[in-house]
Parts: C-alpha cells; structure tokens; sequence
C-alpha cells in the first residue's frame, strides 16, 4: 500500500467528492479512483459507494477513514525529526489555544521566540480548552495551550503555570488606589462578568455563595475581549488573570488589584502535548521558550506586587 493511496483517500473523504479531490491534488478523477481501488484490493473490502450525489463511506471506508488523517500526520512529524537529525533548524509547529491563553501570552513569546528561529513556521488555532487538547491527542496539533482545560486521556501537562484573578480597574477608578480589596467591596462597583459556562465563573459563584454575598453583575458575556473593552471604557471593572491584559497594564490603561487575604481564584494555564508522541526541535525550543516566559511573567508580577 502506498502513502500516496491514503493521501488521495483522505482527500475524498474530505470534500466527499471525486472531482473536487482530484482539483485539489491537481490530478484526473481516475487517478483518485484508482488509488482507492487500490486500497479496496489492499484490505480486500469496499470503501467507498459511488453515487451521482458523491461518494458515501462503507463500514470498512469508516474504519479507515478514522486512521488515515492521523497516519499522514504522523508520517509528516517523523518527517519533520528526520530533517531535525540533519541539523536543521526549520520545521513547523501547530498549536491550538483556547482565546483568553493568546494576546497577551501567546503572541508575545512567539513574537520573541520568531525572532531567535526564523526558519520555523508555525500555525495558531483559536479554539475551546476541549478542542485545543483534542487536536493534541488525534496528533492535529503539537502542542495545546489552554486555560480551563479538561482532563482527557491521550494529553500529557508539560508545563502548569498557576494564575490568580485580580479585579481589573482604570486608573482613574476609585479601587486603582488600593493594595487590595475585601471581596465585599465588589458590590459597590458595575461588575462585568464571563457567563456561567466558564470555569472561573463558576468558581467565583461558589465562593460569592460561601461567603454569603450577593452580587449583581451590570454585564454578562461570553467574550473575554469585551471584558476588557467595557473595562477601559470606564462602564465596569472585571475580575481577570493580570496576564491577558498585562500589554494595557503595562501601558498605563489599567490596573490589576488583588483580592484580600485569601478569598481569591486561582486557575491555571496549561501546556499540552501527547504523551507518547515525540516532539520535534522546532516544538521543543518553543515549550522551553514558552516555559521561560510565563515563569518571567510570574516573577514581574510578584515584583509589582512588592
């Protein structure tokens, strides 16, 4: 059986359609449909049904497809090691994280880390905590970095960061001037909050809940961004990691104050890879890399704290 039967076989289930698998590849149709007659003689079962509204999968074209794409992925990695025992420093790294891990964590370390490795390439992927660790585990991504994340079988955690929420204010609000605040005080302020699906909310209720208070957030939303945005327009202040929005903090725009005494929340961001998999060059200098920069993100942040 040859690489390039599956290739042509994971195309077509792809598009689910001759023609547009054999454009894609830029061959003819029947160099598409001789290859998977090839496979079907290899496993000695059919794989595909033909039909003029496309091509439907068999059981055993199922089995197959649900293989195919991680074998040709995984011929890609041994690929990228090999060219890594020649001594070259050029490859490709996929990553997926999950929204609130990227502006102000993942962009900058591989904004540095492009610089020191120009040769590398890499591609991010915006995605939910479950999707980021699931792409790890079917090998469609080298490495998951994720607040949140679930525990799944078939991720490892290289690397957990821990990260406590601060109540994030402008520094023309009254809170900017405090060392911290009683968790108490945040009625007094418009609150904005992520929606009850995110894991730190759900923590905060519990502790709200424990503690006896009863908040009234002014706004409610599923997107971190818009946290902030609210935030710097001066309508509500927020709980959030001082690290996602460490760039306007350390612009001047706004400031992170801890919660008192040891009422706070803390999560953590987590660095995901296959824990039977072997990590190319290109993917290893970036954890390192990766490592270095949320370990100085967290010695800054004690600093100022000081």
């Amino acid at each position: 059986m040859q690489i390039r039967a599956l290739m042509y076989f994971d195309e077509l289930v792809r598009t689910n359609s001759m023609r547009q698998a054999a454009e894609n590849l830029n061959v003819a149709p029947t160099a598409i449909s001789r290859q998977i007659e090839n496979l079907e003689d290899h496993f000695g079962a059919p794989l595909v049904e033909r039909s003029a509204r496309g091509v439907k999968l068999t059981a055993a074209g199922e089995l197959l497809a649900a293989r195919a794409g991680r074998t040709l992925r995984e011929l890609d990695h041994v690929q990228q090691l090999i060219e890594d025992l020649k001594g070259l420093e050029r490859g490709h790294v996929s990553i997926y994280a999950n929204g609130a891990t990227v502006t102000n964590l993942l962009a900058p370390a591989l904004a540095e880390f492009s610089l020191k490795y120009p040769k590398l390439r890499f591609t991010v992927t915006i995605a939910s905590a479950r999707q980021a660790v699931d792409a790890v585990s079917s090998a469609e991504a080298d490495i998951a970095v994720t607040l949140f994340a679930p525990a799944i079988s078939g991720t490892k955690v290289r690397l957990r960061s821990e990260i406590a929420y601060d109540l994030i204010v402008t520094p023309q609000h009254p809170a900017a001037t405090l060392a911290e605040i009683p968790l108490r005080k945040l009625a007094d302020y418009a609150l904005a909050l992520p929606e009850q699906s995110f894991g730190f909310r759900q923590a905060f209720d519990a502790l709200i809940a424990k503690e006896g208070l009863s908040l009234d957030p002014v706004f409610v939303t599923s997107s971190l961004e818009m946290l902030k945005e609210l935030v710097l327009g001066g309508a509500a202040v927020t709980l959030l990691p001082a690290l996602t929005v460490r760039r306007e903090i350390e612009a001047g725009q706004l400031r992170a104050i801890p919660l008192a005494g040891r009422k706070g929340i803390r999560t953590h961001v987590d660095l995901c890879v296959a824990p039977d998999r072997q990590l190319s060059f290109a993917a290893t200098k970036l954890i390192d890399f990766i490592e270095t920069f949320m370990h100085d993100s967290t010695n800054r942040r004690a600093d100022t704290k000081d």
